[in-house]
C-alpha cells in the first residue's frame, strides 16, 4: 500500500516540477499552442454534447481511469487486458462516434477561409443587415399570420455552397414581398429552403439534410427537423414557420427554440448576425494587440 501512495506521491512531484519549468519559459508561441489545443477541445466537447454518443463516452472514460487505476496498483492481470483492449477501443470509438466525426469534418469542409473574417463587419455591412433582418421579419410576421410554411437559412461564417447547389439561385434584393411570395404554397420554389447569402436572397428551394437526433420531439415536422439536421453541421441561423400553427422558431447549433413572436426574432437575428460579430472584432483586437506587445517585452 505505502508503494501505491509513494507512486502517487512522485506523479504529482514531477507534474508539479513540470509545470513550474514550463511557467518559468513561458513564450507567444507557447500561448498560441495552448490555445489551438483549448479550442478543439472545446469543438470536440460541443461535437458530443447533447447526442447519444455522450454516455457511451462516459464509459470509455470510466474504463480509461479503471486502466490507470490498475497500472498504479500494479494489477498485472487487469493492466494487461485493459492495455489489450485500449487497441480495440479506439477502433470501436471511430465506429460508434462516425456520425459525429463526420458532422466535424463536414463543418471544417464547408467554413469560409478569410484571414480578416473574425473582424466582423463594417457599419455599413451592419446596415445592410439590419435591414435584411427587417425584410425577413416583416415577411415571418404575414406568414404567421397566414399560417404558410417556410425555411429561411441565413448563412453565416460557414459555406453553403452545396446546399445552394440544390436549389434554384435567385441574388436578389431581400423583401417581404419577395420572401412571401416564394413561399406562397402555388409558387414552384415553396418546397424547401431559402438560403441568405450577403444580405441577399441566394437561393430558394433547397435541400436540407434531416437531424439524425432521436431525443427530438414529435411534434416538430420536416421543416424543423431539416433546420436542426443544418444547424448541426453549419453555424448558420434558420427560421421555420410553422404551417399548421404559424408558430416562429429558431434554430442554432443543432438546438432549435419556439414560440418567438416577429419582434423578439427580429431582437434575436440582430443579437446573433450584428453583435456576436461587433463583439469578436473587439475580442479579436484586443488579443492581436496583447500579443503583439508581449512579444516586444520578449524581444527588449
Amino acid at each position: 500500500m505505502s508503494e501505491f501512495f509513494t507512486s502517487i506521491y512522485e506523479f504529482f512531484y514531477t507534474a508539479i516540477n513540470l509545470i513550474v519549468a514550463a511557467v518559468s519559459s513561458f513564450r507567444v508561441s507557447d500561448v498560441i499552442d495552448i490555445a489551438i489545443i483549448a479550442f478543439l477541445l472545446y469543438k470536440t466537447i460541443v461535437l458530443f454534447r447533447d447526442t447519444r454518443s455522450k454516455q457511451i463516452l462516459k464509459g470509455i472514460s470510466v474504463v480509461l481511469i479503471v486502466w490507470v487505476v490498475a497500472r498504479l496498483l500494479n494489477l498485472v492481470m487487469l493492466s494487461w487486458m485493459f492495455t489489450k483492449a485500449v487497441d480495440y477501443i479506439i477502433i470501436a470509438a471511430i465506429i460508434v462516434f462516425h456520425p459525429e466525426i463526420r458532422r466535424g469534418i463536414e463543418h471544417m469542409g464547408y467554413s469560409k477561409f478569410s484571414p480578416f473574417g473574425f473582424f466582423g463587419e463594417n457599419k455599413a455591412d451592419a446596415i445592410q443587415t439590419l435591414d435584411a433582418i427587417d425584410g425577413i421579419c416583416k415577411a415571418v410576421s404575414v406568414m404567421h399570420t397566414d399560417k404558410v410554411g417556410a425555411l429561411i437559412v441565413i448563412e453565416r461564417n460557414t459555406s453553403l455552397s452545396e446546399i445552394v447547389s440544390s436549389g434554384t439561385v435567385i441574388d436578389a434584393k431581400i423583401s417581404p414581398e419577395l420572401v412571401c411570395n416564394v413561399f406562397y404554397p402555388k409558387s414552384p420554389l415553396h418546397d424547401g429552403a431559402m438560403i441568405v447569402r450577403d444580405n441577399k436572397i441566394y437561393a430558394a428551394a433547397c435541400i436540407l439534410p434531416l437531424t439524425s437526433n432521436k431525443h427530438i420531439s414529435k411534434e416538430l415536422g420536416t421543416r424543423h427537423r431539416a433546420a436542426i439536421g443544418l444547424s448541426e453541421s453549419a453555424d448558420a441561423a434558420i427560421v421555420v414557420v410553422s404551417e399548421e400553427t404559424g408558430n416562429i422558431s429558431l434554430a442554432l447549433n443543432g438546438k432549435i427554440k419556439r414560440d418567438y413572436n416577429p419582434q423578439t426574432l427580429r431582437e434575436e437575428l440582430k443579437s446573433i448576425l450584428i453583435t456576436d460579430n461587433e463583439d469578436k472584432k473587439e475580442t479579436a483586437l484586443f488579443k492581436i494587440k496583447k500579443m503583439i506587445k508581449t512579444d516586444k517585452k520578449e524581444k527588449k
